[in-house]
C-alpha cells in the first residue's frame, strides 16, 4: 500500500463554474473538489483562489493537486501523478508548460533525451496543474497570504520554491493541457496558450527517469530565438539572458555561415518566424549533443510533438488559433531540421575541442579586456557579451596592476546598473608592457534598460509596476524626454569601440529620437502587461534626475487608458540638450543601436521578473 495520497482541488471562479464541476465528474471518485474564489466580487486575483485551493488540503492527505478550471487532463493523468509522487515525494510537480516558455524548453530536452521529467529552470513555476507535499502548501498559503498584492502566484511560487530550496520538476510529456475560455485574470493579450507536449493517451512508467542540471536553455519566445544561460561559479543561482545567435557565437559557431534547410515560407508565410524556429533547434541540437545528453534524438511521440511546438509557441503572441494551425506542419518541419543540424555541429564541435570563449566570437581580436564594477548583475552580461564577441575578457581588481592589458572598460561610473540619467562607461586604451593609459574614451549611455539593469529607473519602474499588474504612472508635468538604450546595444557599442575606438573622445550611444514619458509608458503596457496609466501630480521640483514618474505621491483623479493614443511629446524634449553645443552626436565608427523597444522592454521584463527580482526586498 502506498505511504501517500493525494488529494485535489480544482480552483475556479463562479463565471466558470460548470468548467469546474465538468472537471470533478470527469474525474475517479472523490479524487477533485471544487474551491471557488473566496471573493469573486473583488478585483481579479488568480493567488487569492490558489491560496484557498492550497490550503484546502484534506486530513490524512500527504499532498495537494491543485489543478485551474480551464486544464484538459490526460488520459492517465492521475495514474502518472500517483506514481511520480512515489518517485519524488519532496518535490514539487509541475503537469504543465507553455510552449513559448523556459520550462517548456527544458521539457523539450527531456523529451529529446527520453526522461519522464525535467528539472524546472529559473523561471515562474507554472502553477495551472501543479502538486505539492502538504507542508509545502502549508508554507504556500502562509507565504503568499503576506504578499496578496505583489505577484503573480506563479512568479511567488518561483521564489517561495527558491528560497526554501524545494526542488522542482515539470512532466514531460505533460499532463495537462490549458483549453482558452478567455482569461479573468488578463492573460488573454498573450495570445494562444498551449502546452509544449501534450500527448493525452500518454502511458505511465519509467517516471524515476529525470533530466536535470541544464545550463544552457534555448526558447522561441516573442518572434526572438533566445536562451538563458546559467552563469558558473559560486553563490546563488544566477541566469544570463541572451539571445541564441550570441551564444552560438561566443561558441564558435558563425551564424551567419549556417545553411539552414529550404524554408517553404509560402506555408509559413514569415521567413523570420521560420528563421528564428530554425535557429532555436540548431541551438537546441547543438547543446543536446555538446554537453553529451546523447548522440542523438530520442525518436518518440513526445519528441516529435515537443519540437513541433517550437514555432507555433514563439509566434502565438501575434497569430489567431487559427492561423497557428495552418502553419504549424511546416514549423515542425523546419524544426525538425534544425535539431538535426545542430547535432551535426555540437558532435563537431566535441570532436574538436570545446573552444575557449574570448577570441573564437565574431571579429575577435584576442587582446586582453580587464572590466572593472564587472560584479553586478549589468556587469556579468557585459563581460559574457564581450567573450561571445571575441574579446578575451578578465574582471581584475580595482587595486591589480593593468599591466599585459590592451583595454580596461571601467563600469562603475555607470553607478547601480545606469541609475542616474548621466550615466557613462570609460574605456582606457592601454600600453600592455606598462599598463599607462594611452587614449580614453567616455561613452554616455543614456537610460539604460533590458537584461542587468536597475528596477528604481524611469523605465524599470515602469516594467516593475506592469509586472505585477500595477498602474503605470507617469508624472504631471510629465519631465524630461527618455534616450533608452538596451544592455544588447550597450554590449555591442563598448565591443566596436574596443575594436575602432576612433578619434573622438566622448562619444554618445542612444539614438537621437527622444521618447516621451507617456510615450515610454504606452510601449511598456504594449510590451509587458496592459495595464491602465494613471497620472500622478509632481508635487515637488524634480531636481533629482532619477526621480520616477511614479515617485511623485499625488494621484490625479485622471487615468488614461494605456491603449490610448501617444500625446504629442514635444514638451518633453524641450528639457533635453543634445550632446554637445553643436548638436553633433559622435558614435562608434560602424555602429548604431538596433534593439526595438517592444521587444528590449519584454526582455528586461523576463529578466527582473525572474532574476531581478532576487535584488528586492522580499
Amino acid at each position: 500500500m502506498t505511504r501517500y495520497r493525494i488529494s485535489g482541488a480544482v480552483m475556479t471562479h463562479p463565471k466558470r463554474l460548470p468548467a469546474a464541476e465538468e472537471m470533478v465528474r470527469s474525474a475517479p471518485p472523490g479524487a477533485l473538489r471544487v474551491v471557488m474564489d473566496p471573493d469573486p466580487g473583488g478585483k481579479p486575483s488568480v493567488l487569492r483562489t490558489a491560496l484557498a485551493a492550497w490550503a484546502s488540503t484534506e486530513e490524512g492527505a500527504t499532498h495537494q493537486l491543485v489543478v485551474q478550471d480551464d486544464m484538459i487532463l490526460s488520459d492517465t493523468f492521475f495514474e502518472r501523478a500517483r506514481a511520480a509522487v512515489e518517485e519524488m515525494p519532496d518535490a514539487a510537480l509541475a503537469l504543465f508548460a507553455l510552449w513559448d516558455s523556459r520550462n517548456g524548453a527544458a521539457v523539450r530536452f527531456g523529451a529529446m533525451a527520453g526522461a519522464r521529467w525535467v528539472g524546472a529552470v529559473n523561471e515562474y513555476f507554472p502553477c495551472v496543474a501543479i502538486i505539492l507535499p502538504r507542508a509545502v502548501a502549508e508554507g504556500f498559503v502562509e507565504y503568499g497570504r503576506a504578499r496578496l498584492d505583489a505577484w503573480p502566484d506563479d512568479i511567488l511560487m518561483y521564489r517561495y520554491l527558491r528560497a526554501n530550496r524545494i526542488p522542482g520538476y515539470v512532466s514531460v510529456p505533460n499532463l495537462a493541457e490549458h483549453e482558452d475560455h478567455g482569461s479573468i485574470s488578463g492573460n488573454a493579450f498573450r495570445g494562444p496558450r498551449r502546452s509544449v507536449c501534450f500527448l493525452p493517451d500518454d502511458q505511465p512508467g519509467g517516471e524515476g527517469a529525470r533530466l536535470e542540471g541544464l545550463r544552457v536553455v534555448p526558447f522561441f519566445k516573442h518572434g526572438v530565438a533566445q536562451c538563458t544561460v546559467r552563469l558558473d561559479g559560486p553563490g546563488p543561482e544566477r541566469w544570463l539572458h541572451l539571445e541564441c545567435e550570441d551564444y552560438l557565437e561566443g561558441s564558435g559557431v558563425r551564424v551567419e555561415r549556417l545553411k539552414p534547410a529550404n524554408f517553404e515560407t509560402s506555408e509559413v508565410a514569415d521567413p523570420e518566424a521560420a528563421r528564428s524556429t530554425w535557429l532555436t533547434a540548431f541551438t537546441m541540437g547543438f547543446v543536446h549533443q555538446r554537453d553529451g545528453r546523447g548522440t542523438g534524438l530520442s525518436r518518440t511521440p513526445a519528441s516529435a510533438e515537443a519540437l513541433a511546438t517550437i514555432g507555433p509557441g514563439g509566434v502565438s503572441h501575434t497569430r489567431s488559433e487559427e492561423r497557428i494551425a495552418e502553419i504549424r506542419e511546416g514549423l515542425a518541419r523546419i524544426a525538425q531540421a534544425g535539431v538535426e543540424a545542430g547535432l551535426e555541429a555540437g558532435a563537431r564541435s566535441r570532436s574538436a575541442g570545446r573552444p575557449a570563449r574570448g577570441g573564437t566570437g565574431r571579429g575577435g581580436t584576442g587582446r586582453g579586456i580587464g572590466v572593472l564594477g564587472g560584479a553586478t548583475p549589468l556587469g556579468e552580461h557585459l563581460v559574457r557579451g564581450l567573450a561571445d564577441r571575441g574579446h578575451r575578457v578578465t574582471t581584475p581588481a580595482a587595486t591589480d596592476s593593468p599591466a599585459g592589458l590592451d583595454a580596461l572598460v571601467d563600469l562603475r561610473p555607470l553607478r547601480d546598473g545606469g541609475l542616474l540619467r548621466d550615466a557613462h562607461i570609460v574605456v582606457r586604451l592601454l600600453d600592455r608592457a606598462t599598463g599607462a593609459a594611452t587614449a580614453t574614451r567616455t561613452l554616455h549611455t543614456g537610460d539604460l534598460y533590458g537584461p542587468g539593469c536597475s528596477r528604481d529607473t524611469v523605465i524599470g519602474r515602469m516594467v516593475w509596476s506592469a509586472l505585477r499588474s500595477h498602474p503605470v504612472a507617469v508624472t504631471d508635468p510629465p519631465g524630461d524626454a527618455l534616450r533608452p538604450l538596451h544592455t544588447k546595444d550597450l554590449i555591442a557599442a563598448v565591443s566596436q569601440v574596443l575594436r575602432t575606438p576612433g578619434a573622438e573622445p566622448v562619444l554618445t550611444l542612444p539614438g537621437e529620437e527622444l521618447i516621451g514619458v507617456r510615450e515610454l509608458a504606452e510601449a511598456v503596457c504594449s510590451a509587458v502587461r496592459p495595464v491602465p496609466i494613471e497620472t500622478v501630480r509632481r508635487v515637488a521640483a524634480a531636481s533629482d534626475s532619477v526621480s520616477g514618474p511614479d515617485s511623485a505621491p499625488a494621484p490625479d483623479s485622471a487615468s488614461d487608458s494605456a491603449s490610448g493614443p501617444a500625446p504629442d511629446s514635444t514638451s518633453d524634449s524641450a528639457s533635453v540638450s543634445g550632446p554637445s553645443a553643436a548638436g553633433a552626436w559622435a558614435r562608434p565608427a560602424g555602429w548604431k543601436p538596433a534593439m526595438d523597444l517592444h521587444h528590449g522592454l519584454h526582455t528586461f521584463a523576463q529578466w527582473l521578473a525572474y532574476e531581478g527580482i532576487q535584488y528586492a526586498a522580499d
